[in-house]
């Protein structure tokens, strides 16, 4: 057991607090909180939530958690966002599979259409070949009606065309990015972003009005003012594109819709104050 773990599991036990009991409070898997007592962070989903989770858990248990951060901040990992979170694991896989398959499918339908092409193409040129062949008889055997008649060219005839329909290019499907829900703590939801290389943010409101801030996230608790204010539904829709961590805080959450990504952000019903962090992974 590391020396942080030993701190944290003592101011627990002294506050009578199961391991339960804190999963409860903090929304953390227990496996997770035994982790951190055990000091073996490598059990946690990514270095980004390990400072998260040390921060909740101090707070559960009466300690300040800047001051913990900062006593140990030498052997918490630096908060980084892993590129494979355990929980989409296996829903990667799929994803990975499903994009073989519909590559396979694209190309499937793709030859299939080259070869209806030129069998319609084959239709038409047998067609107009038959067509011209039927009109030269024709004009051949005119002559021998009657010994008067007189082979008439006409100089004004249109050619026939043959038609060949074009071939559209076509165009690769590229991923539906994924927005999840990592985790809760201290009233603020947690959500990671895959396949999407910025954090595309929407904001509207369809009745009422709603108070907002925009911060970008360069640390722990280091965060830059984007923007704020009131959305009306005078004011539309306001969109941001970015490439860093995003927070966002709503005065009045149940008259807003948040969209990331194209996905929707679960509100809740009642008009608080609700809290959102959102990361690429």
């Amino acid at each position: 057991m590391s020396e942080l773990g030993q701190l944290l599991r003592k101011a627990r036990l002294e506050k009578g607090i199961s391991l339960e009991d804190m999963q409860e409070t903090t929304k953390i898997r227990k496996r997770y909180l035994e982790a951190i007592e055990d000091g073996n962070y490598k059990l946690l989903p990514g270095n980004f939530y390990v400072r998260a989770f040390i921060k909740s858990y101090s707070e559960s248990v009466g300690l300040d958690p800047n001051e913990v951060l900062r006593l140990y901040r030498n052997v918490i990992p630096a908060s980084q966002v892993e590129s494979k979170v355990e929980p989409n694991h296996r829903k990667r896989s799929g994803i990975k599979t499903n994009d073989r398959w519909s590559k396979r499918i694209t190309t499937l339908v793709f030859i299939s259409f080259l070869v209806l092409i030129i069998v319609l193409a084959y239709y038409f040129i047998d067609k107009n070949s038959k067509t011209a062949d039927n009109t030269n008889n024709t004009e051949e055997q005119g002559p021998r009606l009657t010994d008067k008649a007189v082979d008439v060219v006409d100089p004004n005839a249109t050619p026939i065309a043959t038609i060949e329909p074009n071939t559209p290019t076509p165009q690769a499907s590229s991923p539906l990015a994924e927005v999840k829900l990592a985790s809760s703590a201290n009233g603020v939801d947690y959500y990671i972003i895959s396949n999407a290389t910025k954090i595309e943010l929407e904001l509207s409101v369809a009745t009422d009005k709603c108070w907002f801030e925009i911060d970008e996230v360069s640390g722990v608790n280091s965060k830059k003012l984007i923007e704020t204010g009131n959305l009306e539904t005078t004011t539309g829709k306001k969109i941001w594109s970015l490439e860093k961590p995003v927070y966002v805080k709503l005065g009045r959450a149940n008259a807003a819709e948040v969209k990331v990504n194209g996905v929707i952000i679960p509100v809740g019903d009642l008009p608080n104050v609700k809290k959102f962090q959102f990361e690429l992974a």
